[in-house]
């Protein structure tokens, strides 16, 4: 499962913005590894490098030295629901008259082919599928005279999850959805402001944590700082895999250290399916901390039985399927002489298609592990994403088409446990009101069309 994107933005006036959103973007680097980019103005244009690869790869040193300016975005990204097509690089810029704009987006638009049309019947040529093209043309031609009445008259037209950063030559904004769908923190730094999907990206760069961007308010950023926010009639949608898996375990989200709410959930876990077993282990990353949740709550001892390789990138982009295959043996590898006779509590965050799960559980069993209990923080994932998680369509998703005795049949383990929904929401620690949890219980925050096949087969809607 993938999450689409990590924004930045930065108005810092006499710093060397282009520097901060590198290393800004090395702390989001786990939201998005297929591209990267920034773009930087210096009051008159936008200058922008945006490239396929992580973000060690995309820039050099000459790259920096040539993105000069006092206020920059940055963007890395995944392409999302079920994309044919590689990610188009960010940010995104349009030009249109006097009017300048780059957009680096987080999220789906779930009206994207309707804006799209409305702007080609009015002349309007893309150049990607991207929803940061049809946000920034948006912004670039609509009614106004400022950049606030622009940028507002343009979002009231979305709909769907986006978090955004908007460069122009004088201003910076930062805009939420009105539901809250994906986080975005403001932050200060001697001298200027930034704004970040996480607030480990503020840390790395020595930047205090002020607040939450509020859901529907867009912050437009200069020396003077203003704010405006959209009137809400909806509910409130903040995914609750940002928890689960999505954010670092360092960051703040929701007013919640990620670390503790994932410790959280081990402990309740382990208080709604204990079992006998002689050590604890996570499928690294995002279910260390449920794990070693899980043994303190236990008294079963916690052991780092599998190693992973952190230079493994995604699996599906071996060059042969052999070697597809072997994703999880290239990613993962057991500690033999530590599990061989053992009966082990494997933790894991989630199980979507479960294709991924089974290679687990072979390594342990190949590695000599005598029981495998499997563990999952997440409830079963029954229905799809329409607001840009890159999940899968509901045919897909093992949950949706099998019972757990086949699940549990299918995966190769002795016992199967998944959270319940009531001990996942009391885990988090907020509200049940505030949270999208469609994933699980099918309860949309806005009208989809059954099955979602229109809003999940995009091309690259990131």
């Amino acid at each position: 499962m993938h999450e689409s994107c990590g924004i930045f933005g930065v108005y810092a006036p006499g710093w060397d913005t282009a520097r901060l959103v590198f290393f800004a973007l090395f702390a989001l680097q786990h939201r998005g590894q297929e591209c990267a980019g920034i773009a930087v103005s210096d009051g008159s244009n936008i200058h922008v490098r945006a490239d396929p690869g992580l973000v060690a790869q995309v820039f050099t040193e000459n790259d920096l030295a040539g993105l000069k300016g006092f206020s920059a975005i940055g963007h890395t990204c995944y392409s999302t629901c079920n994309a044919r097509r590689p990610a188009t690089p960010q940010p995104i810029v349009e030009h249109y008259g006097r009017w300048s704009v780059a957009v680096a987006h987080n999220g789906n638009l779930t009206n994207a082919p309707s804006l799209r049309a409305a702007l080609e019947s009015e002349g309007l040529r893309f150049r990607t599928d991207s929803h940061a093209e049809i946000i920034a043309k948006l912004i670039a031609t609509s009614y106004g005279s400022t950049w606030e009445e622009k940028v507002s008259h343009s979002l009231k037209r979305l709909q769907g999850a986006y978090s955004i950063t908007v460069l122009t030559p004088d201003v910076l904004i930062a805009a939420r959805d009105p539901m809250g769908v994906r986080p975005l923190s403001i932050g200060s730094l001697q001298g200027g402001l930034v704004v970040a999907s996480e607030t480990c990206a503020l840390d790395h760069i020595g930047a205090t944590f002020e607040r939450d961007i509020r859901p529907g308010e867009t912050v437009f950023i200069t020396n003077k700082t203003t704010s405006l926010q959209q009137s809400r009639n909806g509910r409130r949608a903040f995914c609750v895999f940002e928890h689960i898996y999505f954010a670092r375990p360092d960051s703040t989200v929701e007013g919640r250290l990620v670390y503790e709410t994932r410790l959280a959930m081990g402990t309740q876990l382990a208080e709604e399916h204990p079992v006998d077993a002689d050590f604890v282990i996570g499928v690294p990353d995002s279910a260390t901390a449920p794990a070693i949740g899980y043994a303190r709550a236990s008294g079963i001892p916690y052991r780092e039985g599998l190693l992973k390789n952190r230079y493994v990138g995604r699996t599906f982009i071996a060059p042969d399927q052999r070697l597809r295959d072997l994703g999880v043996q290239l990613k993962f590898n057991p500690l033999g002489s530590l599990i061989k006779g053992k009966r082990l509590v494997v933790v894991d965050d989630s199980i979507v298609r479960g294709t991924t799960t089974p290679r687990v559980v072979n390594l342990l069993r190949q590695a000599g592990a005598s029981e495998v209990h499997l563990r999952i923080c997440a409830p079963p994932l029954r229905y799809p994403c329409p607001l840009g998680v890159d999940m899968a369509s509901e045919w897909e998703l093992i949950a949706a088409r099998m019972s757990e005795p086949e699940i549990m049949e299918h995966l190769g383990v002795d016992s199967l446990g998944y959270s319940s929904l009531s001990g996942l929401i009391d885990a988090v620690g907020l509200p049940r009101d505030i949270l999208c949890l469609a994933c699980f219980d099918g309860d949309y925050p806005l009208p989809v069309q059954m099955g979602l096949t229109s809003l999940t087969t995009g091309s690259n809607p990131a």
